[in-house]
């Protein structure tokens, strides 16, 4: 750790040391929660209702998704801002109907064999919509990450989230500051994750004992095991993100030996494109009755 590092989180922070007990966060439970990756990108055409489904059959925690808008301005479920690398057809959503997007084949690309089949090619699979996963899974929490800052989608996502009575059972994310904080002024009752110039000063800050000076703006840090030749998920990490009631989530972690140390190091979630997986490590026996 390079003192020039802490320098500059210093530097750009507003103190803000709280004072008394953290306040409640229900993803914050005592035991790694599974978060499917897009549904579980691995297994399933990712964004799916196919892919959700199966997850939600599997007994995941919670659904991770991605969200762009339509050219006529429907909120679908693409990990891409584009139809290229995943379906049949090409184009950017935001220039395309939802007509258009749900005529691409979704499970076009997954081959679980590298590429020796398709299994999924040709058998109706479609980018979800937002709205039908908020109708078909009342009960299960969901990450949400908005992937377009302009045109905005902050106000009619709110909306959703409103008419579906399911504010309290969504993370918000992004990597767009500019995204993330237009939600948060739109739909404040939404909890949210945090972007990476939000994250930072946190990360930095925990490796000299200090996290509590920077300002933590979001409710839950999803964050990769390191970044930039710096360890980002440390006990020290964890245990400062908790003294203020943040609750730790890793991605994107497919390798069960990397499951289980993040599980033995107390991480709230786990997103894996391998929920199968997840699930499995979950169940063994965990030192110290965790």
């Amino acid at each position: 750790m390079h003192n020039k590092w802490v320098g500059a989180a210093l530097a750009g922070l507003l103190v803000s040391c709280g004072a008394g007990q953290a306040p409640a966060n229900g993803f914050i439970t005592g035991k790694t929660l599974n978060i499917a990756h897009q549904g579980g990108e691995d297994l399933w055409p990712s964004n799916t209702m196919l892919a959700y489904r199966n997850a939600a059959a599997l007994g995941v925690d919670l659904l991770e998704m991605d969200m762009h808008a339509t050219r006529d301005g429907t909120l679908v479920l693409s990990h891409d801002d584009t139809l290229d690398r995943l379906t049949d057809r090409e184009g950017r959503i935001a220039d395309l109907t939802l007509a258009e997007v749900l005529a691409a084949d979704a499970g076009y690309a997954l081959s679980t064999d590298g590429g020796q089949t398709f299994p999924f090619r040709g058998q109706g699979v479609r980018a979800a919509q937002l709205n039908e996963v908020l109708a078909a899974f009342p009960g299960l929490p969901l990450i949400i990450e908005l992937k377009q800052a302009r045109p905005s989608i902050a106000a009619p996502f709110c909306k959703a989230l409103r008419d579906a009575g399911a504010t309290g059972r969504v993370i918000a994310a992004s990597f767009s500051d500019e995204a993330l904080n237009e939600f948060r002024r739109e739909c404040p009752e939404v909890m949210t994750s945090m972007t990476e110039r939000e994250l930072r000063p946190l990360v930095l800050l925990s490796k000299v004992g200090l996290a509590a000076l920077a300002p933590a703006p979001g409710r839950v840090a999803q964050v990769p095991v390191r970044a930039g030749g710096i360890e980002v998920v440390t006990p020290g990490f964890v245990r400062a993100m908790h003294a203020r009631g943040v609750a730790v989530q890793v991605w994107t972690i497919n390798d069960p030996a990397e499951m289980r140390r993040l599980r033995d190091m107390g991480v709230d979630g786990i997103i894996t494109d391998r929920p199968d997986l997840l699930k499995r490590v979950l169940a063994e026996p965990a030192p110290g009755g965790r």
